[in-house]
């Protein structure tokens, strides 16, 4: 059976048409030509086009639109705006829509602004009226002061285009910053690219906070064509831009969804966690998952071989509420886990290292992660949960030559730059400058029985330091060995504790408590602190 709050690809999940009575008096012929221009905006492009839209498996803007938000709650904006073909008397001959749907609808209840392209109109090209709606999207969510969703498909400007959409705003010289700047710091912000996206479109994919490609799109800055003319290369679409190289080479997109259902959850998703803007605390929701709970895996979960990886994933599980993790770029960084959780049903973000990958250490792509993940968490008040077993930067002739350092700094500068306090656990491992990237400069730090800290790891400074005394050995191996054993007492995390280096040692189980009554001040302060923030700030 078909699940009608789940309707498949072509059916019509629009809000019915009007059944209102004709109008009467002297404006009834102008109040029955808007009622016919909207009808001709619903058609879209027309049937064909629209037919073979969903033949690709894919569903026409308006549609999109109506199963993101919540039900019935949509209101148009522009719906009339269109290319018109007039004949000498000015009757309008041929009405084309513009290409893009703009409007307000909530998503859980709350205020959002939603627009998007309408690939079934030459493409969804910018030059279509698209742009105009566009640039309005990003200034209604200002003015409103709530998040703005796109949801992307279109091409960016057309040479066949010669029309002018009067209401298109020029980016000229000297005029004022594009609304997308301050929307950054304002308000969250998604990106979803729901087809192929180029030009324009593509450049918004990176104007957010959250950006996500259903599996079979593709973005790029200039396509095919393109590149061939420019470049003298020919290459397909998805060798150009498909969802490996922006999810898991070039970190344009955050997370990439299975198919268009997928991705419109995954936004819902992302937005639960987040305040309408920066003037208000992130929304709470009631968590039936016990805040004194104790996983007694934690207490095993470290294996006592130092090389030996396991699944820190499994650690975020223990210590969020159940169910409450979402990752974000999961396939971008990975030697650095990132998402979004809650705490007794405060949202949180959580940093974790994932010893599967480099063995946790941080090289350019996972310090680009870090950079950008914590600025959103400091811009919408998330407290952030650290677990650490960080082995330090990236090292050899691959990491050099990728900027490791120069990126790991620069996470370093974005992490003692956050205002919103942080809980840090070192689970395992905590060297050299990287270990620094995973403490707040407010908030608590604790550490396993597992923990071990230091400049460097005893391995490599033993190699180091003793160089030649090892080199002139009789069996340098076994002195190497000897050595390392000597240092063995310099791993353990006691003497730390008892020269108060640390707030506490604690038993690994009691890591959720402990993140939970954290996360509750956080929010205490939090509080008080918008309160300021509100009467002093708000424009």
């Amino acid at each position: 059976m078909r699940d009608p709050a789940n309707p498949a690809i072509g059916d019509d999940v629009s809000p019915p048409k009007s059944k209102h009575a004709a109008a009467e008096g002297p404006w009834s012929a102008e109040i029955a030509e808007i009622e016919r221009r909207r009808e001709i905006a619903a058609a879209h492009g027309g049937a064909e086009q629209v037919a073979r839209h969903h033949a690709a498996g894919r569903l026409t803007i308006r549609e999109r639109i109506h199963r993101l938000l919540d039900a019935g709650s949509f209101e148009e904006i522009g719906g009339l705006a269109a290319a018109v073909d007039r004949d000498e008397g000015g009757a309008a001959t041929r009405i084309t829509p513009a290409n893009s749907v703009l409007g307000t609808g909530r998503v859980d209840s709350r205020d959002v602004v939603v627009h998007g392209e309408d690939a079934t109109i030459r493409g969804g090209s910018s030059d279509g009226g698209g742009s105009a709606k566009g640039y309005y999207a990003d200034e209604l969510a200002y003015q409103l002061r709530v998040p703005l969703v796109r949801l992307i498909e279109g091409v960016g400007g057309s040479v066949k285009t010669n029309r002018r959409f009067h209401t298109e705003r020029p980016l000229a010289p000297g005029s004022e910053p594009p609304r997308w700047i301050d929307l950054l710091g304002m308000t969250p912000v998604v990106s979803a690219a729901m087809g192929a996206v180029a030009g324009l479109p593509a450049a918004r994919m990176a104007m957010a906070h959250f950006s996500i490609m259903v599996r079979d799109a593709v973005i790029f800055a200039g396509g095919p064509p393109l590149v061939e003319r420019a470049l003298g290369r020919r290459i397909t679409k998805e060798a150009l831009g498909d969802f490996r190289i922006h999810a898991e080479v070039s970190g344009l997109v955050d997370n990439v969804a299975e198919d268009e259902a997928d991705c419109l959850r995954q936004i819902r998703r992302f937005l639960s966690y987040l305040p309408t803007n920066v003037w208000e605390q992130p929304p709470w929701r009631p968590s039936d998952d016990d805040p004194a709970r104790r996983d007694q895996a934690l207490a095993s979960i470290i294996p006592r071989d130092r090389r030996q990886p396991y699944d820190t994933r499994r650690v975020v599980a223990a210590v969020v509420d159940r169910g409450s993790f979402f990752e974000l770029q999961p396939g971008f960084g990975s030697s650095l886990v990132t998402g979004l959780a809650r705490a007794d049903g405060h949202p949180i973000g959580v940093v974790a290292n994932d010893p599967r990958h480099l063995g946790g250490a941080m090289d350019a792509t996972a310090a680009d992660k870090m950079t950008r993940f914590v600025d959103l968490c400091d811009t919408f008040h998330l407290p952030i949960l650290s677990l650490e077993d960080e082995p330090g930067y990236m090292i050899g002739p691959e990491a050099e030559q990728a900027g490791t350092l120069r990126s790991g700094v620069r996470a370093l500068a974005a992490v003692k730059q956050t205002t919103v306090p942080w809980i840090t656990f070192i689970v395992r491992r905590a060297y050299g400058v990287a270990a620094a990237v995973h403490l707040g400069v407010t908030g608590l730090l604790y550490a396993w029985p597992s923990a071990e800290w230091g400049s460097i790891p005893i391995e490599g400074g033993v190699a180091a330091a003793y160089r030649r005394e090892i080199a002139a050995a009789p069996d340098p191996e076994r002195r190497r060995r000897e050595l390392e054993a000597s240092h063995e007492g310099d791993r353990s995390p006691f003497p730390r504790a008892e020269a108060f280096g640390l707030h506490d040692l604690v038993d690994p189980r009691q890591t959720r408590p402990l993140t939970v009554s954290f996360t509750r001040r956080a929010y205490q302060t939090l509080k008080s602190t918008l309160g300021v923030k509100r009467r002093t700030l708000r424009p």
